[in-house]
């Protein structure tokens, strides 16, 4: 079948891709998913992800390779196997990032990315809660809804011991600056998720120009005799179909899919490919390359006053949450557990914010054989999490085989730099000063791991390499620049010497960005789109 647009991928950016390329009717577009539908209550209610965290149906449930820094253990790499992607499936955290992330980028030879650039799309795809401002949409499909008032009381000891410490208050990290103290805006709608699967794309599929084809894994690209990207072959209920595109084919299967699907199409570092067997189509060593993630770990805390841990752990609990949230669509059941947490400078000489934390009013191990569930600690406590906001650590997505079933090597490299290693001791330090100011100091009986015996930064550096892991925040391998010989994609978006071929999701970002990534990955489908849409007309 032919199509102007065939999107690969209908995760955050290709739902968002798919809605824009099929808004206006004159062009026909398909949208291409390995996994199924999102139709499920569990992908609408907030709490629901925990559901997803472990389920092999809606998860690609990837492993790194061995991590050298963290004494040579496999880190979980969790990515949406479901319409809507990785935001079906996660904590909906809304950040933008900082605004010289986007600066950054735009310095690397990609204008039009600039913060002043990008904001616009941000606010486009925004329904603000407080409504249009400077810096907020309030006609945009995600409805962004701050947790402000509805948290944990705990939460106030976390921000009140900030506060003591002279650490600045931010009522809005997506606002003027990111810096300082806050509770988190979430990407829901009275209550229930709000993502582009169910914001952009299902009301979309209503369109005669706009098909999905579900449970079709995309086994690699096809060419026409000229070289260009006609189309792509995919694999569906063990039916092997061709789809071809007049126009174009889009990549937005994410960090770890796109580079996939490139390298088992001939398109990626030739003497890699050749040595699989591949033939190669375009020697683009940077293909895959580039990888970042935020690695973080977290501190446990033993409360002396209730927190989320009774409810979460009782069967009589959940069942009391679960009703509230029936009955009025609020309650811890209709948010993050990340409730708060803030955007730091960990020295003083620091030129920006470089540590980011979460707060949570509920402290849980996640397990490490998946059947065991997630589960909070037996005890009311909480945690604090931490991770680097720009670390410069880079790893690589490589394919190990040509047959598309098996999953690529996924090689972060975390803690690989000096930068990366200060971080991690400057983060122990902070939440360690953040615990002790008296508002928490008060409601606290122990802090239960690492503890107070380990200490000094020797000994909370092996406690972060035995016990950090990925926050899921994975970009960068087709990473944006003007040199095919460094990067993927040019500020279009287009594939560098590929013609027919462009890639739009997370795997595009020059840098990571600070804060979670699915906001500035929802961005980028906005842009790409209107670029692509620009191009056509």
């Amino acid at each position: 079948m032919q199509y102007d647009y065939i999107v690969v991928g209908a995760g955050s950016a290709g739902c968002i891709l798919a809605s824009r390329l099929s808004q206006d009717g004159r062009h026909s577009v398909l949208v291409v998913e390995a996994g199924g539908s999102d139709g499920s209550f569990w992908f609408q209610i907030p709490v629901g992800y925990a559901r997803s965290y472990y389920d092999p149906r809606v998860n690609w449930m990837y492993q790194s390779e061995p991590e050298g820094a963290l004494n040579g253990r496999r880190v979980y790499v969790p990515r949406g196997k479901v319409q809507g992607g990785s935001g079906s499936i996660n904590a909906m955290i809304f950040v933008r990032g900082a605004k010289a992330d986007f600066d950054d980028w735009a310095r690397a030879g990609n204008p039009g990315w600039g913060h002043d650039d990008v904001l616009p799309y941000f606010r486009q795809l925004e329904s603000h809660a407080g409504g249009a401002s400077e810096w907020h949409g309030a006609e945009g499909p995600i409805h962004v809804t701050p947790m402000r008032g509805m948290t944990h009381p705990i939460t106030d000891a976390f921000l009140e011991s900030c506060r003591a410490l002279g650490l600045p208050m931010n009522a809005d990290f997506n606002g003027a600056d990111i810096e300082g103290a806050g509770v988190y805006d979430i990407n829901t709608n009275k209550g229930r998720r709000s993502h582009s699967s169910a914001e952009y794309l299902r009301p979309a599929l209503d369109r005669a120009n706009l098909a999905i084809e579900r449970d079709a894994l995309v086994e690699w690209l096809t060419f026409a005799q000229d070289g260009r990207v006609s189309g792509i072959e995919v694999v569906q209920n063990g039916v092997k179909r061709r789809f071809t595109a007049r126009r174009e084919v889009v990549l937005a299967a994410g960090a770890i899919g796109s580079p996939q699907i490139m390298q088992l199409s001939g398109l990626g570092d030739g003497d890699r490919l050749k040595d699989l067997g591949i033939a190669v189509r375009r020697h683009l060593p940077a293909v895959g390359q580039n990888l970042q993630d935020h690695l973080c770990a977290s501190y446990y805390y033993r409360a002396t006053i209730p927190t989320l841990n009774g409810a979460f752990a009782s069967l009589f609990g959940q069942a009391r949450l679960g009703l509230q949230y029936l009955m009025t669509r609020k309650g811890p059941f209709a948010m993050s557990v990340n409730q708060a947490g803030g955007f730091f400078r960990g020295a003083p000489d620091e030129a920006g914010p470089n540590i980011q934390l979460y707060f949570n009013p509920l402290s849980y191990r996640i397990p490490a054989e998946p059947k065991a569930g997630l589960k909070p600690e037996p005890y009311p406590g909480y945690l604090i999490c931490f991770n680097a906001c720009r670390p410069q650590s880079r790893g690589s997505v490589t394919i190990t085989s040509a047959e598309p079933h098996v999953a690529p090597a996924i090689r972060p490299n975390y803690l690989s730099t000096d930068r990366d290693i200060a971080d991690v001791l400057q983060g122990n330090r902070l939440v360690r000063r953040i615990a002790a100011q008296a508002a928490l100091a008060t409601v606290t009986s122990e802090e239960v791991s690492p503890g107070p015996a380990i200490d000094g930064d020797a000994a909370l550096l092996a406690y972060f390499r035995d016990n950090a892991g990925s926050i899921y925040h994975p970009c960068g391998t087709c990473a944006m620049g003007p040199d095919a010989g460094t990067a993927v994609v040019d500020s279009r978006l287009r594939v560098h010497g590929v013609a027919g071929l462009r890639v739009a999701d997370a795997s595009i970002f020059p840098n990571i960005t600070a804060g979670n990534i699915n906001a500035p990955t929802m961005m980028v489908a906005e842009k790409g789109a209107a670029m692509i849409l620009e191009e056509a007309r």
